[in-house]
């Protein structure tokens, strides 16, 4: 008999289209009530073979042993939160099988498996119900959970009116601490402070060594997937690229995406996907670490950013930013000199080179997105945006020798300044 934990083979999930998936929640029942009673459909073009349809996932195959804690990294869209959803049995596949043997903890997102209208002692009881425990069992480790989490003042108080922080620190103190066999994490280090990640990464090595738990962890700090995992794997366009050591899986994907995160290397950004009025476009993008030999950010060292923009017109900018954020998650730094020296900078028609330095890169070890923003100041109307892109350059940021992983959640205060270079 086999012994794995998990057990995937040949596993594939393909989504029709502007189709609904099988299962239908009583929201989406009531929902579609007033459409039946008026007889509406659905109107579809050709059979179901001829529709248009995506592969998630496609002939994805590995095994993970008791005990072993695993990577998956990749970028948005390459598979992972669909894979964790079958694996949680919140989806069905449409070829391969997933086997998991054990009782199976999820946290997939923030607050899944929560009533918003419950408190938040009875979602400690009510997920230990879905997980197949007893009311004895849980009520054993009902102050473990309320003291790791940190938010015992408000336990009687629906969950509704939690914090996304708040949230997440309950949902995932419920998630650790009820002894599943396996527990499925997905990019928990997003939210939450530095003190709160360092407990969640304590935890779970906890879980692995101390208790033999599997983990499944998801994550796009590759920092903490390499304190964190032995193995990892890598996923791109539904497929697994690579499955190995956690440090070469990360080195190969880190070079794979070399033109993204090459310090000094300029970055097209023509066909960068954006906002904005159009008035001013950025044409292109590098960076650079001054504070490092190779020019590579370090934390807490000078970041600079040089953009070149062109303008089709005369016009009168007056705010200039560089927003670093945790990819998909909240923003962290905004590096925005016109406003804070309130030096509005006028532009002629063509193109000009611009930089802007931050004076100490306040984050901790860990992967990051870029962005670019120039904006007209509105006055009482806000801001008139010339051109906004949200991920002009993925950076990773490599921890010291004895660096801990964990990352600032919030707002981080910088100092910056803006140098014409035309």
């Amino acid at each position: 008999m086999s012994t794995e934990a998990i057990e995937v083979t040949g596993l594939g999930k393909r989504y029709q289209l502007g189709e609904r998936e099988q299962y239908q929640a009583l929201r989406d029942i009531l929902a579609n009530a007033p459409r039946r009673l008026v007889g509406r459909v659905t109107r579809t073009h050709g059979p179901a073979s001829e529709r248009e349809h995506t592969w998630a996932l496609r002939d994805v195959e590995f095994s993970v042993q008791p005990g072993e804690v695993l990577g998956i990294i990749g970028h948005n869209g390459a598979g992972k939160s669909t894979l964790l959803k079958i694996l949680s049995r919140i989806t069905r596949p449409t070829e391969g099988r997933a086997l998991m043997r054990g009782r199976i903890g999820s946290l997939l997102e923030v607050g899944s498996g929560f009533h918003p209208e419950l408190t938040g002692a009875e979602n400690i009881l009510l997920n230990g119900a879905i997980l197949g425990m007893s009311r004895s069992e849980v009520r054993e480790r009902f102050d473990e959970i309320v003291a790791f989490s940190g938010v015992e003042q408000f336990l009687q108080t629906p969950v509704k009116r939690y914090s996304t922080g708040m949230y997440m620190r309950l949902a995932f103190a419920v998630a650790a601490h009820l002894e599943p066999e396996i527990l499925i994490i997905d990019e928990v280090l997003a939210v939450g402070d530095a003190e709160f990640q360092r407990k969640c990464i304590g935890r779970m090595n906890e879980l692995s060594r101390g208790h033999g738990r599997t983990v499944l962890f998801v994550s796009h700090n590759l920092a903490a997937v390499k304190q964190l995992c032995p193995r990892s794997i890598w996923l791109e366009t539904g497929r697994v690229r690579a499955d190995g050591p956690t440090a070469d899986v990360v080195d190969s994907y880190l070079e794979q995406h070399a033109a993204t995160t090459n310090a000094g290397s300029w970055i097209d950004m023509t066909e960068a996907r954006r906002i904005g009025t159009g008035e001013i476009r950025f044409e292109s993008v590098r960076y650079d670490g001054a504070d490092d030999p190779q020019g590579l950010p370090r934390p807490g060292g000078r970041l600079s950013v040089e953009v070149v923009v062109n303008a089709h017109r005369t016009v009168k900018v007056a705010s200039l930013a560089v927003r670093v954020s945790i990819p998909g998650g909240p923003l962290l730094v905004v590096a925005d000199p016109l406003i804070d020296e309130d030096l509005p900078l006028e532009l002629d028609v063509g193109t000009h080179r611009l930089r802007v330095d931050i004076d100490s890169l306040a984050l901790s070890p860990g992967s990051y997105t870029i962005g670019l923003w120039l904006a007209r100041g509105g006055g009482g109307r806000g801001w008139s945006v010339f051109d906004s892109i949200d991920e002009a350059i993925h950076l990773n940021l490599e921890a010291e020798p004895g660096a801990e992983a964990g990352r600032s959640q919030a707002i981080v205060p910088c100092h910056s300044s803006l140098t014409r270079l035309d």
